[in-house]
């Protein structure tokens, strides 16, 4: 029979200073540490030389070393005690018997530089991108958290309903614990101190691990838990200082205990309560201080990676503090944690991060290098694929873009739309994903260019700008979508002066509640009401009036991020943007596509040098999923319907036959001097004037939605109907939504299009332009100054004979 003396310390670090509560010790000594290390070592012995034949029952209190330099049996024996009592039995007798069969084989030593380097080996990088979370308003403090990124799937319930007994039985102890009794039984030593805890917690005070008692046939078959005032503090050896320091303890001999005993009945064993006492010659404390209690104060894991990732970017810790709290709406000092439990960690992991950041360091470098190789191979087998890079002083690769053939031709028949979305960016290799997309005739996202950029700088988004137009053949789209950004907003007004830029609405609601909600708190709902009937405004001085009422009643006429939101108006507010064409992308049917194609490329275990190959594969996935519309049967017999169900794809037609039906809810009011007054019936929206030029066949509307889709609304359609048209002008089906574009055929019967002639064509110019260029300094200076006057002239070419035009 064998004692044991186990001090554990309770889970946390720092202290909680007052008049009840001082530093625990975290050990007992020099000599008590090294008694613990002998007693360790001697267990471990004893456990190889029995040959694996006694499984360990209960946790150890082994100590994690910083420096793991050993044989892989006794480490190996170190996870079996320690996942071995968390696993269900079933999982825990597989994993005893291929531990046992590991063992057995294992003759090699492993060196690992640290324990948190090898559990960093061990995880698989299952997901290496992440959402960006850098407010565009440019406040380090401000962080962006996405509606959607809290919401419980539905595999993590199922999984929930698969956690342990000792889980279950101590979540069903979170709301009611009764004080613990003498003959209560518990299936686990694990439960029995969980159920104790939180009768402790709730009561005002913390417990720890005290003595166990183990025998070769039981193993431990005893345990006692006492509280953390329980006991004297021993006198510690002074070492040889002038001043040495004076700890003083908080164990003031508490009687407070509850003592476990192990019986085997039947060959099932349990843990009964021996002994208990409830009495303290303490002051039990508060809610509001217990919480405080090194046993109480955990980091959890999502705010351990928070804590890393801002201390790697430099963050002060009281700064870290301060931000997370601002995160998680709380008020100052009510984190589960206090600002020295943060310090603690971070020294903690410092020298771990350090090796870590070394060693990511080294592998983006390797990485990103083996990746712009894959370029160059891709490009000598396919000649219409396309990359570049830029590097820095040290010749590593900062930027990288690349655009396949596909993306090519793709763009030069539906490039008049082009949305460039930067949602994700990578933890590990700190790059951001920028991926450009179009809307082709049947309403899909397709893949027309990528690009990985260092940061979020203007100067990164006009490099990225340049090269995709260079990808392009030089031509610039009619409509570029993205999310709002102060940058990149910078770098389209640069590099696309006559591109009308959109900001995505969805990106703008989903920031409101990081924005607002903290500020407003129970007014939030009310300003989110506001906001959305201020999108609704039909004309620019109405949404200014709006909007002026709007920040004057909720107090935010000096916030910045209603500053922001104001000086972008002219990119999101639907009364700037109704003339600007978007084709169909603003629908959240195209929001899917997107969301659908990305999530292939970053939810599995993506590598970078693999990322080529992901982005093809997941294009040509997406080409591979048939169209989510088919024809469907006429529902309003009109001759109008049949007509454009012959020309347009059955995407546009769907949209087209949902305008039909609504039509036939309004009237028509005829003017004196030609207009025409269309409203609903039951009045449920404003008022639209519709101009039909009989004589050419030409027809507008004050809603604008043609310009703003290419599809006609269900204004005009109402007038045309009773005007008496059978048919839809010609001018109004256009060629991005024709089922047969005699641009399409004409793409495919050559091969290539006039954009590649008139490519060869420039790029033999250039060469030439080059050539001549470099004999002199001057006659390279002349070329600059003439080619810079010559850009200027051509910008300001208006595009009249642009085929996308609506």
């Amino acid at each position: 029979m064998v004692e044991n003396d186990q001090a554990e310390t309770p889970v946390g670090s720092g202290n909680f200073t007052s008049s009840h509560i001082h530093e625990q010790r975290r050990f007992d000594g020099d000599g008590e540490k090294r008694r613990r290390r002998e007693r360790g070592n001697k267990r471990v012995k004893q456990w190889r030389s029995s040959n694996s034949t006694s499984k360990p029952q209960g946790k150890e209190s082994i100590a994690s070393p910083t420096t793991i330099n050993l044989n892989p049996i006794p480490f190996l024996s170190f996870l079996f005690k320690i996942l071995l009592p968390k696993l269900p039995n079933q999982s825990s007798s597989r994993v005893s018997k291929l531990l046992s069969n590991s063992i057995q084989s294992s003759s090699k030593t492993i060196p690992i530089r640290s324990f948190h380097t090898l559990t960093m080996a061990m995880k698989p990088l299952n997901n290496i991108w992440i959402r960006r979370q850098q407010c565009p308003c440019g406040d380090w403090k401000c962080y962006i958290r996405f509606e959607g990124d809290e919401s419980i799937t539905k595999s993590e319930l199922e999984s929930s309903s698969t956690t342990t007994t000792s889980n279950t039985v101590s979540s069903l102890y979170d709301n009611t614990v009764f004080m613990p009794y003498v003959g209560q039984i518990f299936g686990t030593d694990d439960e029995a101190f969980e159920y104790y805890s939180t009768f402790a917690r709730k009561s005002g005070f913390s417990i720890r691990k005290a003595r166990s008692t183990e025998s070769q046939n039981l193993g431990v078959y005893r345990r006692d838990f006492v509280c953390y005032r329980s006991g004297f503090n021993q006198p510690r050896k002074k070492a040889n200082v002038e001043h040495p320091r004076e700890r003083k303890s908080v164990r003031c001999g508490c009687d407070g205990k509850l003592y476990l005993t192990k019986e085997v009945v039947g060959g099932v064993s349990h843990w009964y309560v021996s002994q208990f006492s409830n009495v303290h010659n303490h002051e039990l404390l508060e809610d509001d201080q217990v919480r405080l209690l090194p046993a109480y104060r955990k980091i959890k894991q999502d705010d351990q990676d928070r804590i890393l990732l801002l201390s790697k970017a430099g963050f002060p810790v009281n700064r870290i503090v301060k931000l997370l709290e601002l995160e998680k709406g709380v008020q100052a000092g009510q984190l589960p944690f206090i600002e020295k439990d943060v310090r603690n960690f971070v020294r903690a992991c410092k020298k771990s991060v350090q090796e870590n950041d070394a060693f990511l360091s080294e592998k983006r470098d390797s990485d990103t290098l083996e990746l712009l190789e894959s370029c160059k191979v891709l490009a000598e087998r396919d000649m219409e694929f396309g990359y570049d890079c830029t590097s820095d002083e040290n010749q590593k690769v900062e930027n990288l873009a690349w655009a396949y053939g596909d993306c090519v031709r793709a763009y030069s028949l539906f490039g008049d739309v082009v949305v460039f979305d930067t949602t994700y960016r990578s933890i590990p290799y700190g790059l951001l994903l920028g991926v450009f997309f179009g809307i082709d005739n049947n309403g899909k996202a397709i893949l027309l260019g990528c690009v990985l950029l260092q940061d979020e700088s203007c100067h990164s988004f006009t490099w990225a700008l340049q090269t995709f137009i260079r990808f392009m053949r030089g031509r610039h789209p009619q409509t570029i979508l993205t999310d709002i950004d102060t940058g990149l907003k910078d770098a389209i007004a640069r590099e696309m002066p006559n591109t009308n830029h959109v900001v995505f609405m969805w990106h703008i609601v989903s920031k409101l509640a990081s924005w607002f909600s903290q500020t407003l708190g129970s007014h939030y709902d009310e300003f989110r009401a506001g906001f959305e009937m201020l999108c609704r405004v039909g004309n620019v001085d109405e949404f200014e009036q709006q909007w002026n009422l709007l920040v004057t009643r909720f107090g935010l006429v000096p916030d910045r991020h209603a500053a922001l939101l104001y000086s972008c108006r002219a990119s999101w507010s639907p009364c700037y943007i109704r003339e600007h064409f978007v084709a169909q992308t603003m629908t959240p049917d195209f929001n899917l596509s997107i969301e659908s194609f990305l999530k292939r490329i970053v939810s599995g275990p993506t590598c970078m040098q693999l990322l080529l190959e992901e982005v093809s594969a997941a294009a040509c996935l997406a080409k591979q999923i048939p169209p989510r519309f088919t024809y469907s049967s006429l529902k309003t017999c009109m001759p109008m319907e049949d007509h454009a169900r012959e020309i347009l794809t059955p995407f546009a037609f769907s949209v087209l036959q949902n305008e039909m039906v609504l039509s036939v809810q309004y009237a028509v009011s005829e003017m004196a001097n030609g207009p025409y007054i269309v409203h609903h019936f039951k009045k449920m929206e404003g008022e639209c004037c519709v101009i039909w030029n009989p004589e050419n066949e030409e027809i507008q509307c004050s809603c604008k939605e043609f310009e703003h889709s290419g599809i006609l609304c269900r204004h005009i359609l109402r007038v045309l109907t009773v005007k008496n048209c059978f048919h839809i002008p010609e001018q109004y089906f256009l060629l991005r939504w024709r089922q047969d574009s005699p641009h399409v055929a004409a793409e495919n019967q050559n091969g290539q299009g006039i954009g590649d002639d008139c490519a060869q064509t420039f790029h033999s110019l250039t060469e030439t332009l080059l050539t001549e260029s470099m004999i002199s300094k001057d006659r390279l200076d002349y070329a600059n100054q003439e080619l810079s006057l010559l850009i200027d002239r051509v910008r300001n070419v208006p595009p009249a004979n642009c085929l996308y035009q609506p």
